[in-house]
């Protein structure tokens, strides 16, 4: 079960507004050697939580990279995600009522923030390895470049330094789904969910891709199924409704406003500018069939960031492979950690 930290000082956002104060739900694995020089912080991805072995399968148990028998592993809810820290969904403690809309903008620098608030709390002033994917990666990268001593190593897996048009486009797409719901604009937790299920329906699109949906949605060969009836169709429809049931829409608007947030560059010169700060020996790893931050998109991750490792994972999964390629990721990480 997720432990909590209540920070009861404000907290400045990006923006210049001001939280009165943070709950953070954080999760964690294993034990804290004497030296505190075994720790991994998981930084989760867009809908995930705290609890990795929750929504990433094989690899919080012995002889994977997230040992618990070897690591002390640290995995922090992020800020906005209604998972047990602050979000829309919280009280806001000037007004003594949920912040629903008032909640405010939200950037992928704020969720860092609120991980060091977390790693002070803790006592942890430096790891052994900060990874993440996808968002997770956002925020390892901006930690990275935020603080580069807190890290010993740095794993940055089917990610990006900054959000480019083509993924920013899906995620307005999403939030025009929810807009479009007649609940949204309501003051009730379940304002907008299904605007949010069709919402996650494109993300799948942009999760997957087409060879992923052509090798495990094939309709079967029955003369006798009706001609407009596609496993593909309900497909969508399952996944939207799984996410209705445990989220809210909320979170996921500003959350998608995050993503789009995401320039590693702004505000510091460049995006080479901001790389060059890394001090982490780093790993890069991207999924060969991911359409939303392809190949490409890792390109200036290995030319600026000084030591850096690059793989490449071969995968039909497109973005979702750093979640199905579990065995592929697990020997890189492995092989990377025991140098």
């Amino acid at each position: 079960m997720a432990k909590t930290y209540h920070h009861n000082s404000p907290v400045e956002l990006e923006s210049g507004e001001i939280l009165p104060e943070v709950v953070i739900a954080y999760d964690t694995f294993g034990t804290l050697s004497e030296a505190k020089d075994n720790v991994i912080w998981v930084c989760h991805a867009l809908t995930a939580n705290s609890d990795v072995k929750d929504w990433w399968p094989n690899t919080v148990e012995e002889g994977r990279f997230l040992d618990p028998n070897k690591y002390f592993i640290v995995c922090a809810n992020f800020l906005g995600s209604h998972y047990g820290t602050t979000s829309p969904l919280s009280i806001n403690p000037t007004t003594g009522e949920k912040w629903y809309y008032d909640f405010p903008r939200i950037t992928v620098r704020d969720m860092v923030t609120c991980h060091r608030l977390l790693a002070k709390h803790l006592g942890i002033d430096r790891v052994k390895l900060l990874i993440g994917s996808s968002i997770g990666g956002f925020q390892c990268m901006e930690w990275a470049v935020t603080e580069p001593d807190f890290m010993e190593n740095l794993a940055l897996i089917a990610t990006t330094t900054n959000t480019e048009p083509w993924a920013a486009a899906f995620n307005e797409s999403q939030r025009m789904a929810i807009r479009a719901d007649g609940t949204w604009g309501q003051l009730r937790d379940d304002a907008g969910l299904d605007g949010m299920a069709v919402a996650r329906s494109i993300a799948l699109i942009s999760y997957r891709g087409a060879p992923a949906y052509n090798a495990t949605q094939q309709d079967r060969d029955n003369p006798t199924d009706a001609a407009f009836e596609r496993r593909a169709h309900t497909y969508q429809q399952h996944q939207g409704e799984k996410l209705r049931r445990r989220f809210n829409a909320f979170s996921y608007y500003r959350m998608t406003e995050a993503v789009d947030s995401h320039n590693i560059g702004r505000g510091r010169g460049s995006v080479a500018d901001a790389l060059r700060q890394i001090k982490a020996r780093t790993l890069v790893v991207a999924i060969s069939s991911d359409i939303l931050f392809p190949v490409e998109a890792h390109i200036q991750m290995r030319q600026y960031i000084s030591d850096v490792e690059y793989h490449l994972i071969e995968s039909s999964f497109g973005h979702d492979g750093f979640l199905v390629e579990h065995e592929k990721l697990n020997n890189i990480i492995t092989n990377f950690m025991n140098y």
